[in-house]
C-alpha cells in the first residue's frame, strides 16, 4: 500500500521532474504530465482531488486496455478518459516497487528522447 507522499518521492526522484502547484499532486517532465491526483467530477458538485488515486499516462490504448483487463483491482477508468492514454491507479492496492515501475514508465513515455539518457545515468 502506498500513498500520495510515495507518489511524490518516486516522481521527484526522476530527472527533470517538476511538481506543479496543486491541492493534490501533479508531476511533469518537459511540460508533459505523467502522473497526477485524480480530479473526481460528480455532476452538480465541485471537483474533488482524490489523493488515494493517481492518474498515469500509459502511452496508448492497447497498453491502457491491457492494464484495465489484466489488473482490474489496481486500475480503472471513467468515461471522461475515453480515448485518452490514461488510467487511474488505486494507491491502496499497489506496493512501492510496482508504483516505482509505473511512474517511471509514465515518465519515459512523456520525456523527450534527449532526456532519456539522464534516467539511465540516475540508475533508475
Amino acid at each position: 500500500m502506498v500513498d500520495a507522499q510515495d507518489v511524490r518521492r518516486v516522481a521527484l526522484a526522476l530527472p527533470h521532474t517538476v511538481e506543479v502547484p496543486s491541492d493534490g499532486f501533479d508531476f511533469r517532465v518537459a511540460d508533459k504530465g505523467f502522473v497526477w491526483s485524480y480530479p473526481e467530477r460528480t455532476p452538480g458538485r465541485p471537483r474533488v482531488l482524490r489523493l488515494d488515486i493517481a492518474v498515469l499516462f500509459v502511452g496508448d490504448e492497447a497498453e491502457k486496455q491491457a492494464l484495465l483487463l489484466g489488473e482490474p483491482d489496481l486500475f480503472f477508468t471513467t468515461s471522461g478518459y475515453d480515448g485518452l492514454p490514461l488510467v487511474m491507479l488505486r494507491l491502496a492496492e499497489v506496493d512501492l516497487d510496482r508504483l516505482t515501475e509505473l511512474v517511471t514508465d509514465a515518465w519515459r513515455m512523456r520525456a523527450p528522447e534527449a532526456l532519456l539518457s539522464d534516467l539511465e545515468d540516475a540508475g533508475t
